[in-house]
């Protein structure tokens, strides 16, 4: 079922995001269908945007770890060497260099275009197929543009499905909840083109090769709690070990990446996005689990605002039950 509504969620999910570009394409005399289009291809080029970031960021670095290896191993040599000789302990550091090196050299490819081609080749199998996935992509495509056409008339057919004793509440819940996931959205576009100067600068100043891509893209996965930072995280650490190896950049780019998570998580998060949605952090991580275990990477990114809709609910079930008569009633 998982697989079924994917493409379908995906769908809705990126035209959520991209309605109110639409509707201000419309505001301008544009048509419908011009508007959702061009939508369409603002978001799929932000989306593509961001993988290129990250091919471009691996295919720099994949090379570097070949070459850079039997610098650190003699890096290694000269600092531990003269510590295990005190206790009488000596490594052959000719063959563990050449067999790091033969092991290294097996694993990773000159050419980092390879190392690509084998990832997606991977993703693309555990898909199941190229054909599946390219009818999820233009099932995903075919849903969203009549998503971004039809918002209103979509939204109007499920309200009439509501009885009509309920359709106060619902409306009520459904305004509540978008404006949650509005300010959700709007609050992390800030924090986003914030995190992005700030990361850019940041790593530019420290020398780091690649600082605008690596900033750009570590801003743009802030998105994924935890995830999102660490993966920019871990990137920027290693590009900094295969251009300077261990020396005072580290500690730099260390630096930087500590200011920015301070800066991201309490002073942008709480004054862009507020409190967000009042998860508890272990809350979160189990929504990322979740989610992303049933939904893949969409499931990941849906995470927070099912999170925030599921908040939502138990706020109204719990008023409810709070103003029941069997709750106030008095013992008998």
């Amino acid at each position: 079922m998982a697989e079924i509504f994917t493409p379908f969620l995906a769908a809705f999910i990126l035209a959520y995001a991209l309605r109110p570009i639409s509707l201000w394409l419309e505001r301008h005399r544009l048509p419908k269908s011009l508007a959702a289009c061009l939508a369409m291809i603002f978001g799929l080029s932000l989306l593509a945007g961001i993988v290129i970031l990250l091919i471009s960021l691996i295919s720099q670095e994949i090379p570097l770890i070949k070459t850079q290896l039997p610098e650190w191993i003699e890096k290694t040599q000269l600092w531990l060497a003269p510590k295990l000789a005190e206790h009488n302990i000596a490594f052959d550091w000719g063959a563990i260099k050449a067999i790091a090196t033969q092991k290294i050299g097996a694993l990773v490819s000159d050419n980092a275009k390879n190392v690509v081609n084998t990832t997606l080749g991977t993703i693309l199998s555990s898909s199941g197929s190229i054909l599946s996935v390219l009818i999820d992509l233009v099932l995903t495509l075919f849903v969203l543009f009549y998503l971004l056409i039809d918002w209103h008339h979509f939204f109007e057919y499920l309200k009439k499905l509501i009885p009509l004793r309920f359709q106060a509440s619902a409306q009520h819940l459904c305004a509540k909840t978008d404006g949650l996931l509005s300010q959700y959205l709007r609050g992390q576009i800030l924090v986003i083109l914030v995190m992005a100067v700030f990361y850019c600068s940041g790593l530019s100043i420290v020398g780091v090769r690649g600082a605008i891509a690596l900033g750009a893209f570590t801003a743009m996965v802030v998105i994924i709690p935890y995830l999102g930072f660490w993966l920019g995280f871990i990137l920027a650490v290693l590009s900094a070990l295969l251009q300077f190896g261990f020396g005072t950049e580290v500690v730099g780019v260390l630096v930087v990446f500590g200011i920015g998570q301070m800066l991201e998580g309490f002073f942008l998060t709480p004054r862009l996005v507020g409190e967000r949605i009042g998860l508890h952090p272990v809350a979160v991580l189990f929504a990322l689990l979740i989610f992303g275990k049933l939904f893949g990477f969409f499931g990941v990114l849906l995470a927070l605002p099912a999170s925030a809709v599921s908040l939502v609910l138990i706020q109204y079930t719990w008023s409810l039950y709070l103003q029941s008569s069997w709750y106030q009633g008095s013992k008998k």
